[in-house]
C-alpha cells in the first residue's frame, strides 16, 4: 500500500455537493489518520442533550454550548472527550501507561502518556472520561464532549478526497470550542486564504446560487 501522509489534527470541511446527510455542512476534525484508516469527530453537530444529563461530573469544564456533540454516525452510545491543553508537549506530571479507552481501539496511546489525557495534535487533546475530573480541571482550556465519531476504513478518506467530498484545511485550537458550532462550516471557510474562502458564500439552497 502506497504510504498514507497523516493528517491528523486537521480539518475536513465538507464541499457542498457532499451528498451523505450525515456529513452535510461538517467540520470534521480528524484524531487519528494512517494507512490503516481515519478516526474524527464532527465538530458542528450540537444535540439538545446537556453533558450535566449524562456525565454531571463533567458539565463544570465545558464551555458553551454545554451540550453533548453528535460526532459522527459511529458508536453513538459511545462518548469523546476533546480538549485544548496548551503548549507542544505534556507538562510535568505523574505518567501513566495510557490515557483510556477509545472508540474502535483506533485511537492509540503510547506508554508514558500524562495521566487523564493525550496529546493529538498542537494544543489538541484527547480526554479520558474515566479519569477524576478533578485531575484535569487545572490543565484543560476547553472541552467538549462528543456521543459517537465519524471512521473511514483503509483507504475510504482517500478516495473521498479524489472524489472532492471534503477540503483539507488546518485546525485552530478555537475550532474545538467554537461558542456558535451552527456557523463553524462558514467560518473555517472564510478564514483561508485560497479560492476556499469564496465557497462560505455558497448557499444553503444551491438552487439561489
Amino acid at each position: 500500500m502506497t504510504e498514507v501522509s497523516s493528517l491528523t489534527g486537521r480539518l475536513l470541511v465538507a464541499a457542498p455537493a457532499l451528498a451523505d446527510p450525515n456529513f452535510d455542512r461538517a467540520v470534521v476534525l480528524l484524531l487519528d489518520h494512517d494507512e490503516e484508516g481515519s478516526l474524527g469527530v464532527v465538530l458542528n453537530r450540537p444535540t439538545p442533550v446537556g453533558v450535566g444529563d449524562i456525565l454531571a461530573s463533567w458539565a463544570g469544564l465545558t464551555g458553551e454550548p454545554d451540550v453533548v456533540f453528535q460526532g459522527g454516525p459511529v458508536s453513538l452510545d459511545s462518548a469523546l472527550g476533546v480538549a485544548v491543553i496548551p503548549g507542544d508537549e505534556g507538562p510535568s506530571r505523574p505518567r501513566a501507561d495510557r490515557a483510556g479507552p477509545a472508540p474502535g481501539s483506533r485511537l492509540r496511546a503510547d506508554r508514558g502518556e500524562p495521566v487523564g489525557w493525550r496529546r493529538v495534535h498542537g494544543a489538541i487533546c484527547l480526554v479520558d472520561l474515566d479519569a477524576p475530573p478533578e485531575l484535569l480541571a487545572a490543565e484543560l482550556g476547553s472541552l467538549r464532549i462528543f456521543a459517537g465519531y465519524a471512521g473511514w476504513g483503509p483507504g475510504q478518506l482517500e478516495t473521498e478526497l479524489a472524489d472532492g467530498a471534503w477540503y483539507v484545511v488546518e485546525s485552530e485550537p478555537g475550532d474545538v470550542s467554537s461558542p456558535r458550532p451552527e456557523n463553524l462550516w462558514r467560518a473555517v471557510l472564510r478564514r483561508q486564504r485560497s479560492e476556499l474562502a469564496m465557497i462560505a458564500t455558497y448557499p444553503d439552497d444551491p438552487s439561489l446560487n
